[in-house]
C-alpha cells in the first residue's frame, strides 16, 4: 500500500486530488486529505464575509467524495518527515509514504506590537468570520482601519464601504500609491473609486503599534474600532517549523518537479513553496496540476516529466460589485468587465 497525505484542502491541494482522481490510479493508493474544516474554503472571497456581503456557505464548498479518499479534519500539531507520519490534536498519528504540504499562508505583522493581539484578520476561515461579525456588529459611523493596500486590503475596504455606507473607513498604505505592483491605470481607478466613496488612504505609513481601540501610525495614533490587517503574509508556522532550506521569504526550497530536494518524496505547493512568482490561488492551482502529473508517474512506477514553466494568466479584483479591475493579457483593465470576469471565475470554480 502506497500512502499519500495530502495536508491542506485549499487550491493548491484540492487540485492535484481532483486532478488524481480523474486518473486511472493503482488499487494499491490510500489517499489522505487533513484539513480543519470539513469543506474548501474559496479564500479569494474572504473579503466578503469580512464586509457581510456574501454568506459563508456561498464562499465554501464541500469535498468530492470518492472511495479512494479518506479525510481527516482537525488541527496539525507536527509534520515529522524523520518517522513519516502528522501528528493531530485528538487523533491517532497519520502515517505516509508520500506527503503533499499544501497549508498556505499566514499573517505576517513584522514585528509590529500589539497587531497579533488587536487586529482582525482574512487568513483564514475562522478569522474572517471572527471579522465579519467585528464589522457587522459597529454601531453607526464606527471607525474601520485596514492596514495594508495590496490586493486583500483593497478588496476589504471596498466591500465593507459598499455593505456599509455609514462607516468611516482608513486604509494605511506604506507604498506612494495602492495597489504598488500594479499598473498606474488601475492604480489611478482604485484611487479615484476610493476618493469618490469617502475611503481615506494615507500613504507611506509605518503603524508603530496597535492597541485596543487605536492604531498608531507615524506617531499620530487614531482611535478605531476594529482593524483589520492586510499587510502581509509569510508561510504556514508549521511548514516554516521544518528543517528545510528556506529561501529569504522562509518559503521551502524545492526543486523542478516540486520536491524537496533532501526528501524526495515531500512535495510543496502554493504559499509554502519558494517561487518567482507572487502567492496566489492561481500560482497554487497552476503548482497543483503539475504536482499531480509528478505524482501520478511517481505513484504508477514511471518517470516523471519536468513541469514546463508557469504562466499567470492575470489578477483580478473587485470594487464592490460593480467595479473592479485587472492586468488581462498583460493590459490593464478597470471598471465592469473585470468584475463581471472574476465573478466568472468564481462560478466556473465552483462548477467544477
Amino acid at each position: 500500500m502506497k500512502r499519500l497525505a495530502i495536508l491542506g484542502g485549499g487550491y493548491g491541494g484540492l487540485r492535484i486530488l481532483l486532478d488524481l482522481l480523474e486518473k486511472q490510479l493503482p488499487e494499491d493508493i490510500e489517499i489522505t486529505i487533513i484539513d480543519r474544516n470539513p469543506y474548501h474554503s474559496v479564500k479569494t472571497e474572504f473579503y466578503t464575509i469580512a464586509a457581510g456581503t456574501s454568506a459563508e456557505r456561498d464562499v465554501r464548498m464541500d469535498f468530492p467524495q470518492d472511495e479512494r479518499v479518506r479525510y481527516v479534519y482537525g488541527e496539525i500539531q507536527q509534520i515529522d518527515t524523520s518517522n513519516e507520519q502528522i501528528h493531530l490534536t485528538g487523533h491517532d498519528p497519520v502515517p505516509y509514504d508520500y506527503l503533499v504540504i499544501a497549508l498556505g499562508c499566514e499573517d505576517n505583522y513584522h514585528g509590529v506590537p500589539g497587531a497579533a493581539e488587536f487586529t482582525e484578520s482574512v487568513q483564514t476561515f475562522r478569522r474572517v468570520r471572527h471579522t465579519g461579525m467585528a464589522v457587522g456588529n459597529l454601531p453607526a459611523y464606527g471607525k474601520v482601519t485596514i492596514v495594508g493596500a495590496g490586493l486583500s486590503g483593497i478588496e476589504v475596504a471596498a466591500e465593507i464601504r459598499e455593505s456599509r455606507s455609514d462607516l468611516n473607513i482608513r486604509v494605511l498604505d506604506r507604498g506612494a500609491t495602492v495597489l504598488k505592483a500594479f499598473d498606474p491605470k488601475i492604480q489611478e481607478h482604485v484611487t479615484d473609486w476610493f476618493r469618490s466613496n469617502d475611503v481615506d488612504v494615507f500613504h507611506n505609513s509605518s503603524v508603530e503599534y496597535v492597541e485596543h481601540g487605536g492604531v498608531c501610525n507615524n506617531g499620530v495614533c487614531y482611535i478605531n474600532d476594529v482593524t483589520i490587517w492586510t499587510a502581509g503574509v509569510q508561510p504556514n508556522q508549521l511548514a516554516r517549523d521544518l528543517p528545510f532550506e528556506k529561501d529569504n521569504q522562509d518559503k521551502i526550497v524545492v526543486n523542478d518537479y516540486f520536491q524537496v530536494p533532501a526528501q524526495k518524496n515531500v512535495y510543496i505547493v502554493g504559499d509554502c513553496a519558494s517561487s518567482v512568482h507572487s502567492p496566489s490561488g492561481q500560482l497554487a492551482g497552476q503548482q497543483g496540476e503539475q504536482i499531480a502529473e509528478v505524482l501520478l508517474a511517481v505513484l504508477t512506477g514511471g518517470r516523471p516529466k519536468r513541469p514546463k514553466e508557469i504562466k499567470l494568466k492575470g489578477t483580478l479584483g473587485s470594487l464592490g460589485k460593480t467595479d473592479g479591475f485587472g492586468n488581462m493579457m498583460q493590459k490593464p483593465v478597470t471598471g465592469y468587465l473585470p468584475r463581471m470576469l472574476k465573478s466568472g471565475v468564481l462560478w466556473l470554480n465552483k462548477r467544477h
